[in-house]
């Protein structure tokens, strides 16, 4: 069973996406800036060693959104935080390994992808950090379903984000890979 890597996506509609970066440039310019960065990383990433799936928001425009690749298979990511959400993907793909991403990180690449697929070999969990306490990937080797609580508790958009899920795991080994940068501000953007 090949692996699966879901990108996580909302429509590109000025002042639903990005909105931190909004207000420092502007909501047209950032829904502009979201939905290109997209188009450039699903192009990047996509590979024959896994499949790539996009969970989609809202659930019944991103199905059916014309903006996102035709050929690539969606879900959507369905109603809650983003503990909630990520947690139902986790559970509910088929066994196998999975990983999930963001879709506002400049810097992922191939390489990146297949480095969090390999530490899935030796652990039960995988975390791509993020500088600001947060991160970029989260990623299973499932033999059956996790847990239903996994990723409650966490506190988002906080420093607490990244210790927060992997408390929330349990007893699992975890990896960590390749530290990256998302975008919420301007700064983050000049950043890059």
């Amino acid at each position: 069973m090949r692996a699966k890597l879901v990108v996580m996506v909302k429509e590109p509609h000025p002042g639903r996406v990005k909105t931190r970066l909004g207000r420092d440039i502007g909501l047209t310019a950032s829904a502009w800036w979201f939905r290109h960065q997209v188009g450039a990383l699903l192009r990047r990433i996509e590979d024959p060693r896994w499949d790539t799936i996009l969970a989609v928001a809202p659930d019944v425009e991103g199905l059916t959104s014309r903006i996102w690749p035709a050929h690539l298979p969606r879900v959507a990511q369905g109603r809650g935080d983003l503990g909630h959400r990520m947690s139902r993907l986790l559970r509910g793909l088929p066994n196998g390994l999975v990983c999930i991403i963001g879709a506002d990180i400049p810097d992922i690449t191939r390489p990146r992808i297949a480095e969090a697929f390999n530490a899935l070999g030796n652990h039960e969990a995988v975390f791509g950090p993020a500088p600001d306490g947060g991160y970029w990937l989260i990623g299973m080797k499932r033999a059956r379903p996790p847990r239903a609580d996994i990723l409650t508790d966490v506190r988002w958009s906080s420093e607490h984000a990244l210790t927060d899920s992997a408390r929330s795991l349990g007893d699992v080994s975890i990896a960590y890979v390749a530290t990256l940068r998302d975008v919420d501000t301007v700064d983050d953007l000049i950043a890059m």
